[in-house]
């Protein structure tokens, strides 16, 4: 895994050459990851938690061994935590982005790029009121008892992440007996 990753100090100093190298200082240099490696790096941490499987004791086992929690991580594992916290903050920048961008063309663009990666828009429209995933904004009146409790509009986009609420969207819910 570390070679999906390309460090700033590789490209200043010339790849291969060692003595530039050891003029860059390891603190300023950072990795660049693209999206949709760090989704292939989630996808293959997924897979190898269900794969290897994880005990309540904090071992995690699989065939006849088992790991405890404080041995040292590998480097991979390292890198893999870090490429997950990057993804984090990037999801969250998408988000903060999208709420202020003036452009349904944008606004297209960031959710289709969000999806591409796991985070998936919420619009419960015509869907049964769940106070679990939804947050009520208002209530609008109707005489039909079919569409009581349905949300009737989405105001606020919400979004999940692999099933994980990030936003609960902000709805509009009908109501039998509002005025």
């Amino acid at each position: 895994m570390a070679s999906w990753f390309k460090q700033r100090r590789d490209r200043e100093a010339g790849e291969g050459d060692e003595h530039a190298m050891a003029d860059v200082d390891p603190a300023e240099s950072t990795i660049e990851v693209k999206a949709h490696v760090i989704a292939d790096a989630v996808r293959a941490a997924e897979l190898q938690q269900h794969q290897v499987g994880i005990a309540s004791d904090g071992l995690v086992s699989g065939g006849d061994f088992a790991v405890p929690d404080d041995v040292p991580q590998s480097a991979d594992a390292v890198a893999l935590d870090q490429a997950l916290t990057e993804r984090k903050a990037l999801v969250q920048l998408c988000l903060y982005a999208l709420d202020r961008a003036r452009s349904a063309g944008v606004v297209e663009r960031l959710e289709e790029g969000l999806a591409g990666v796991g985070v998936d828009a919420v619009r419960p429209d015509g869907v049964r009121f769940d106070p679990t995933y939804h947050e009520a904004g208002g209530t609008v009146a109707t005489a039909d008892s079919a569409l009581d409790g349905v949300v009737a509009e989405t105001e606020v986009v919400g979004f999940s992440d692999r099933g994980e609420v990030l936003r609960a969207p902000i709805v509009t819910v009908y109501s039998k007996g509002a005025t």
